[in-house]
């Protein structure tokens, strides 16, 4: 792609409205436009991103052995008048009507809507397990959005929903999408803690935030030095394997770790001093067990081995991939801007052309975006007559992982160089190296 013909709306400036780094940075590089109170367009860097984390999400959810649907954004009154949820939900669900007057709701969350759509087709417990998801816009009606896309009132949600005929069943469920969240995380380059969180008023166990470590998270956080070095589950992960499962999440669950809502002072002063790891972090999954909180109300029931009803077991599992965009780049950036990690980048490579027009730049140029484009890199290539400071500026704030820059002496010498944009390391290579390098890596 050529930067020249691309929708890039950089800003120089510091948006006012801006409170925290990854609000700053996304406004910055042009990746998203806010056009209301908590409510924001989604520009083509910005989608790029959210394109990516939904595609891995996506893959995990597959792995684990999840099904995608998609159900509306307009739901009906009388499903949450059904389990009881209605009147009690709150000022945050935005209530409407149609033009026959019928109480209609922008769905906050789908639990109502799925038990709905279980309780019409599964009526035998051979058809299970059974766990439907979907990828889909949300309402909530925040009192005070803020943080940009970190708490906004419409915001992308990934959302799981388990259905099993017992809790030993659901327990299995929730610990296939446990392991999926791990996997999830770790390919986009983060590193999650797996954290207890209350259950509120139906009680259990079963209930983890997912939190990665940030200066500028949002809660204090307890942990383990131990989790930094607990290793993640691997693409041979056994998902129809509930032993194996449940020995990963036994691993993963035993160091002490915490939120300050559920922080325990005994249980940390158990932990040796050198192990301790007090810090910032931010909320990007939460998994959840239910049991027959809808199911019951709802008369989701299926026959069992006995022969008897049985209300069904759920649990719901989510991610935000739009808070998450946001919540990677509160963990990785620096003064410069963003610094994507490869597996999410809008773009691999940012190519530089440091004098468009000179016959020898523009031809290496087009060489190495056929090469980088047929080892399948996804290149922005840099054709603007931009002076270099503001090419190498825009290339940094957009924090795409490798910078590879072209100008007039190398392409006579038959070098170019090369930048990390993490590391910030330049090197300078032959072309034919660099040529060799990237075919290696397709």
């Amino acid at each position: 792609m050529r930067l020249s013909r691309y929708f890039l709306p950089i800003l120089k400036e510091n948006p006012r409205e801006a409170e925290i780094v990854s609000h700053r940075l996304m406004l910055r590089a042009g990746m998203i436009r806010q056009q209301a109170a908590g409510s924001f367009s989604w520009l083509p860097l910005g989608k790029r991103v959210l394109d990516k984390v939904c595609h891995i999400i996506r893959e995990e959810q597959n792995r684990a052995g999840a099904l995608e649907i998609i159900m509306p954004t307009i739901q009906s009154a009388d499903l949450w008048r059904e389990s009881g949820r209605y009147e009690d939900y709150g000022k945050e669900m935005l209530r409407i009507k149609d033009r026959h007057e019928r109480d209609m709701l922008y769905g906050p969350t789908n639990e109502e809507m799925v038990t709905e759509i279980f309780r019409s087709y599964v009526k035998s417990y051979k058809d299970l397990p059974l766990n439907l998801y979907h990828i889909q816009w949300k309402f909530r009606d925040e009192v005070r959005p803020r943080f940009g896309v970190m708490r906004s009132r419409e915001f992308l949600m990934k959302d799981a929903y388990s259905f099993d005929l017992d809790f030993e069943g659901a327990r299995a469920a929730y610990n296939r999408m446990f392991v999926a969240y791990l996997r999830t995380f770790t390919r986009m380059g983060l590193q999650a803690i797996p954290m207890r969180a209350d259950t509120g008023p139906i009680g259990g166990d079963l209930s983890h935030e997912f939190i990665i470590l940030a200066d500028t998270g949002e809660s204090q956080v307890y942990c383990d030095r131990h989790y930094l070095t607990l290793d993640v589950p691997g693409a041979d992960t056994d998902f129809g394997n509930d032993a194996e499962i449940a020995g990963i999440v036994k691993t993963w669950t035993t160091p002490y770790a915490a939120t300050d809502e559920m922080h325990d002072d005994a249980a940390w002063n158990k932990v040796p001093d050198a192990e301790r790891l007090s810090a910032r972090g931010i909320e990007v999954g939460h998994i959840f067990h239910f049991g027959e909180k809808y199911s019951k109300p709802m008369g989701a029931k299926v026959t069992g081995p006995d022969g008897k009803g049985h209300f069904v077991s759920g649990g719901s599992y989510g991610i935000g991939p739009s808070r998450l965009v946001a919540a990677i780049i509160e963990a990785s950036h620096d003064e410069s801007g963003i610094i994507w990690p490869e597996a999410i980048a809008p773009f691999h490579v940012a190519l530089i052309n440091m004098k468009p027009g000179d016959a020898a730049c523009d031809a290496l140029c087009e060489k190495i975006q056929a090469a980088y484009e047929k080892a399948g890199r996804d290149v922005l290539y840099d054709d603007t007559d931009q002076r270099a400071g503001a090419k190498f500026a825009t290339a940094d704030l957009i924090g795409l992982p490798w910078q590879v820059i072209v100008g007039p002496r190398g392409a006579a010498e038959g070098t170019v160089e090369v930048k990390n944009r993490r590391t910030g390391e330049r090197d300078v290579k032959r072309i034919d190296d660099l040529m060799t390098m990237v075919e290696k890596a397709a």
